[in-house]
C-alpha cells in the first residue's frame, strides 16, 4: 500500500502543472459565470412609471411627446399612455419607461388604479405640470393634483412599515444632494463637516420646518410649461419682475412641502427639454446627474430636489416692494377679465369699372323726373285727400304754423277763377261814370244805379249778385272743411 502511494505521488509529481492548470480553469469559469450574472443584475429595471397630472390644455401631452420624439398635437382622454426609450450607454441596455397622463378633469381620477397599483409604488415619479401662460392657475392646479395622489395613495393601504421605508428613501436623497463639480465654489453643500474638517458621509443636515411636510412616498417633480409666455404677460398685463419671483416664490415653498423639483420648460423654444429627460432618468434609474440649479434667468428655472431652503427663497423677497410672501397667491395673481374678441370683417373695396356699371345701369332704369312748370298743368284735380269712408279725430291740433293754413280745393280754385272774371267784367262796367261820351246809355242815368250828387252809387241787383257770388268760395271752403271734419 504505501508502495502504491509512492506511486501515486510519483505520478503526479510527474505532471506538476496539472493541478494549476485545474486551478485555473475553475477560475476562468467562475469569472464568466459572475460576468454573466452581474451583466443580469445591472440591466436597466423594467416597470418603472411616470405619473403626469395637470390641467386641460396645460401642454403636459405635448410635453412628454417631445421628450419621446414624436409629434403629438392630440388631446387625451382619460388616461393616456406613452413610453419613454431609455439608453444606458455604459451598459449598452435598451428599455421603455411608461408614461401616464390623467385627463385636466377629475371625473377621471379613478382611473388611476390602472397607472399606479400598490406594487409599483417604488417604481413610480410624479410630475405636476403647471401652465406659465395662465399663472393665475398654477397654485390651485399644483394643491389639487397633490390631493388627488395623496387621496390614491392612501386607497392602496400600503402596509405601514413599507410606506415608511419608501419616505425615509425621499427624506434621504434630499439630504444628501450634493452640489455638482459644476456649481460655483462657495455654493452651500447639503452634507455636514465633522468638528475635524473631513466630510463625514453618515452626518447630514436636519430637515426645517417647512421641507417634506407631505411626503408622498414618491419622488415629484414640478414643471411649469410654457414659459415662452413671460414675455407676453409683461406686454399683454403688465407683469413685472415683481410678480414672476411672486409666483417663483409660492411654487419653490410648494416643492419644500413634498420634496420636489421645479423645472421651467418651453416646447416653443426646446428650453430646458434635455435638462428634464436627464433629471426623469436621474430620479427613476439612478444615472449621474451633475447640473447645477439656476435661479438666475426668469423662464429658465431649475432647482433639483435637496438644493433649496427657505434661506434661498427669501433672497426672492428682498426685491417686493407692493406685496408681501406671505400674501395670499391669487390676490396678487389676478385672473385677467375676459374680453370679448370682435373679429372685424374686412371690407373690400368694390373694382371701380363695376361700380360705374352698376350705378349707370340703375340710372337708367330710373324714369325721367318731369320739371315743375310741366308738372303743374299735366296734374289732375283730386278730391279732398281724405277719403269720406275714414274716420279720424275731429280737429288735430299741429304744433306747426303751415299745418293750420288750409290749402283749397282745386275745383272751388277754378270755379272761383272763373267767377272772378264776370265781377272784373261787371265791376268795369259800374266803374264807368254815367253819361261819358260814347258809352251805351250815355244820355241816361246806369240801370240799377240810384246816384245823388256828393253821394257814391247806391248798390242795385247786379251789385247784389256780384257780392254773392264772390262769397260763394267762402261758402264751399266751409262746407269742405265741415265734411272733413265730420269724415
Amino acid at each position: 500500500m504505501a508502495g502504491e502511494r509512492k506511486l501515486l505521488g510519483a505520478d503526479r509529481g510527474d505532471a506538476p502543472g496539472a493541478g494549476a492548470e485545474e486551478d485555473e480553469g475553475q477560475s476562468l469559469w467562475s469569472s464568466i459565470l459572475s460576468d454573466v450574472s452581474t451583466r443580469a443584475r445591472s440591466k436597466l429595471p423594467s416597470g418603472k412609471n411616470i405619473l403626469v397630472f395637470g390641467e386641460d390644455g396645460s401642454g403636459k401631452t405635448t410635453l412628454m411627446a417631445k421628450l419621446q420624439g414624436a409629434e403629438h398635437n392630440k388631446k387625451g382622454r382619460g388616461l393616456e399612455y406613452l413610453y419613454l426609450n431609455i439608453h444606458d450607454e455604459d451598459r449598452d441596455d435598451l428599455t421603455r419607461c411608461n408614461v401616464w397622463i390623467l385627463d385636466g378633469d377629475l371625473y377621471h381620477k379613478g382611473l388611476l388604479k390602472f397607472a399606479l397599483p400598490a406594487e409599483s409604488i417604488s417604481e413610480t415619479v410624479a410630475v405636476f405640470v403647471g401652465d406659465m401662460s395662465r399663472p393665475w392657475t398654477i397654485m390651485e392646479s399644483l394643491l389639487k393634483w397633490a390631493s388627488v395622489l395623496r387621496e390614491h395613495i392612501d386607497k392602496l393601504k400600503i402596509p405601514p412599515e413599507e410606506m415608511r421605508e419608501l419616505e425615509q428613501k425621499i427624506i434621504k436623497d434630499f439630504q444628501e444632494y450634493i452640489e455638482p463639480e459644476e456649481a460655483l465654489s462657495g455654493s452651500p453643500q447639503r452634507r455636514a463637516p465633522t468638528s475635524s474638517g473631513i466630510e463625514d458621509e453618515n452626518i447630514v443636515l436636519p430637515l426645517g420646518d417647512n421641507i417634506l411636510t407631505h411626503n408622498l412616498g414618491i419622488p415629484v417633480l414640478v414643471v411649469c410649461t410654457k414659459c415662452d409666455a413671460v414675455s407676453v404677460l409683461e406686454k399683454e398685463h403688465d407683469y413685472k419682475d415683481e410678480h414672476f419671483d411672486f409666483i417663483q416664490s409660492h411654487i419653490r415653498r410648494f416643492c419644500l412641502q413634498y420634496g420636489a423639483a421645479l423645472i421651467y420648460t418651453s416646447v416653443k423654444e426646446e428650453k430646458n427639454l434635455d435638462l428634464l429627460y436627464k433629471y426623469i432618468v436621474h430620479k427613476t434609474y439612478s444615472f449621474h446627474f451633475n447640473c447645477a440649479a439656476v435661479v438666475v434667468e426668469k423662464d429658465a428655472v431649475f432647482i433639483p430636489a435637496g438644493w433649496d431652503n427657505d434661506k434661498k427663497i427669501g433672497i426672492l423677497h428682498e426685491n417686493f416692494s407692493t406685496v408681501k410672501p406671505e400674501d395670499a397667491y391669487e390676490d396678487f395673481i389676478v385672473k385677467p377679465p375676459v374680453r370679448k374678441l370682435v373679429h372685424d370683417k374686412e371690407v373690400v373695396a368694390e373694382d371701380e369699372q363695376v361700380f360705374l356699371m352698376k350705378q349707370q345701369s340703375y340710372l337708367a332704369k330710373q324714369p325721367a323726373t318731369p320739371t315743375r312748370a310741366s308738372e303743374s298743368p299735366a296734374r289732375a284735380p283730386t278730391g279732398s285727400p281724405r277719403t269720406s269712408g275714414r274716420t279720424g279725430p275731429t280737429a288735430v291740433p299741429s304744433s306747426s304754423p303751415m299745418a293750420a293754413v288750409k290749402k283749397p280745393d282745386p275745383n272751388i280754385k277754378n270755379a272761383a277763377a272763373s267767377e272772378g272774371v264776370l265781377a272784373s267784367f261787371f265791376n268795369s262796367l259800374l266803374s264807368k261814370k254815367t253819361g261819358s261820351p260814347g258809352s251805351p246809355g250815355g244820355g241816361g242815368t246806369t240801370q240799377g244805379v240810384a246816384k245823388k250828387p256828393g253821394q257814391k252809387p247806391v248798390l242795385t241787383n247786379v251789385q247784389e249778385e256780384l257780392d254773392r257770388m264772390t262769397r260763394q268760395p267762402d261758402t264751399v271752403l266751409a262746407n269742405s272743411s265741415l265734411t272733413e271734419n265730420e269724415a
